[in-house]
């Protein structure tokens, strides 16, 4: 389930060549230009910054148009141009364009252009010139707004979501974004609160601790006494068919009609609950099974198998056997079930790419990796120039401190030494304090098989738990295997904190 100006002054059309022009840009044509083109072209006509376009889609949709048809709450193609009763960006779209609206929903090129033109007009709204529209950073309100959040936190946990995507790099194997440090211009989304450091703040949820509370709206589901008033026996995975942000928005919104008690995001396994457990979602499609079951959706699409990740599946099997241990569950496929599996389902979530066999490992504790290690910066494993400072200011520190260092143009990495076990695929976890004077943009280093390869954090939001960065294939040996660079053009401390290893 789920969700999701600088005008043109003329357009012409002719049917026998079946282009459509726009007065001053590239021409969009009934045969569509390879994606890269597509990007580019919208990039130039609108004077967007092209990476951060691809990001924008790519946070959205991974880059799949879905054959064209409308996510759960009514977004189009791989820009995500949403259409339903609260939001008009498609509708938008086609007025900036001249562009008719089947053709944004249908034509990949063209909803990218539709895309463009919508990001672009939320910059006008925002004064950006010329100069202003090359700094990537000063982007980030018109990005939040194009999330078409519910409130002021959706929208930044959506904008941060895009720029994560810059600092992390995308390469589909046709569209790249190279890894860059951008730093954000949050202006008035600064002050909203960040769902990301909810963790350790005291912002969570009462039924599961580990997840975020943010309460869908009260128009959405049944409130009730569960277990009391209905024995709680199932547990219901579901699919968004959208993006994180995009699903937690369309829960809040009122029009929705409805909800589902927790959401985990794709790339890290982070949780937010939306309906309180003893409450009734709407997400089964049977009054019968609401009333029986805790509803999941996870990120994503069901015909796209790259959002469903081994951060996901562990983070979603760590709170299913939470629920079961709590109400008493069988944990089995006979009361663990898909969307697709209710009676008189007519969604086909969790879909063919659902990995049942590890999920239910992971459920069961089968999945258990079968070693893993803890270094934190206080481990003899540790090493660090003098130029890192130590600091206990932060309560979100994993153990007693922690360390920090200004960024600097030189190699100057803290280093987290590991005996690994044996040559395999290792699960990579970093622990950091979050706090917005924090760097917005660290890289992590991690010592692979094939060399090292570097995956940039925001630090200034997240802090107080695990975060993955993927996985990764190590050799066999003692040596440092992950490090904590100084070399960022990202803005404040890096930090070095804790680094967990586990054998996939």
């Amino acid at each position: 389930m789920t969700h999701r100006f600088a005008r043109l002054s003329a357009l012409a059309a002719s049917a026998v060549t079946a282009l459509v022009v726009l007065a001053g840009q590239p021409a969009v044509a009934d045969q569509e230009a390879p994606l890269p083109t597509a990007f580019d072209r919208a990039a130039a006509a609108r004077d967007v910054p092209r990476d951060l376009l691809v990001a924008v889609a790519y946070a959205e949709t991974h880059l799949d148009a879905h054959e064209g048809k409308p996510s759960a709450s009514g977004g189009y193609g791989v820009m995500h141009l949403v259409s339903n009763p609260t939001t008009h960006a498609l509708e938008k779209a086609a007025e900036l364009t001249g562009l008719p609206v089947e053709k944004l929903r249908g034509d990949t090129e063209a909803n990218i252009m539709g895309g463009a033109a919508v990001l672009r007009a939320y910059a006008d709204d925002l004064g950006l010139d010329e100069a202003a529209r090359k700094d990537t950073g000063r982007w980030y309100q018109a990005v939040a707004k194009y999330g078409n959040a519910s409130t002021p936190e959706v929208a930044r946990l959506y904008a941060d979501a895009v720029y994560e995507q810059l600092g992390l790099g995308i390469d589909t194997g046709g569209v790249v974004v190279k890894p860059q440090e951008v730093t954000a211009d949050r202006g008035q989304y600064a002050k909203a609160r960040d769902l990301n450091a909810a963790v350790g703040v005291g912002i969570l949820s009462a039924d599961y601790p580990p997840a975020n509370w943010v309460p869908a709206s009260s128009s959405n589901y049944t409130a009730s006494s569960r277990p009391s008033a209905y024995a709680i026996d199932r547990v219901v995975i579901h699919v968004t068919e959208g993006s994180y942000a995009g699903s937690i928005s369309w829960f809040q919104n009122p029009s929705a009609q409805v909800s589902a008690h927790y959401v985990v995001k794709s790339s890290n396994g982070e949780i937010t609950q939306m309906v309180r457990d003893k409450d009734i979602a709407w997400h089964a499609g049977n009054w019968t099974y609401n009333t029986r079951s805790i509803g999941i959706e996870h990120e994503g699409y069901v015909n796209n198998s790259s959002w469903f990740t081994d951060a996901m599946y562990r983070a979603s099997a760590a709170l299913t056997r939470a629920i079961c241990d709590k109400y008493g569950i069988p944990k089995d496929r006979s009361h663990i079930i898909g969307h697709n599996e209710v009676p008189g389902a007519t969604h086909t979530d969790p879909g063919s790419y659902w990995n049942w066999t590890t999920y239910m490992n992971y459920v069961t504790g089968g999945g258990t990796p079968s070693w893993s290690a803890t270094i934190d910066n206080s481990s003899a494993g540790f090493s660090a120039s003098s130029n890192w400072g130590t600091s206990s200011y932060s309560s979100q520190r994993y153990g007693a401190d922690y360390r920090f260092a200004n960024p600097v143009a030189a190699s100057d990495p803290a280093w987290y030494q590991a005996a690994i076990p044996s040559a395999g695929t290792y699960k990579v976890e970093v622990w950091y304090p979050a706090d917005p004077g924090y760097n917005s943009s660290a890289p992590y280093i991690v010592a692979t098989s094939s060399g090292n390869q570097t995956v940039y954090v925001d630090q200034r939001s997240g802090g107080g738990a695990w975060h993955s960065l993927g996985t990764f294939s190590l050799n066999a040996g003692t040596y440092n295997a992950v490090g904590v660079s100084r070399w960022t053009s990202g803005t404040g401390y890096v930090i070095a904190d804790a680094v967990r290893i586990s054998r996939v």
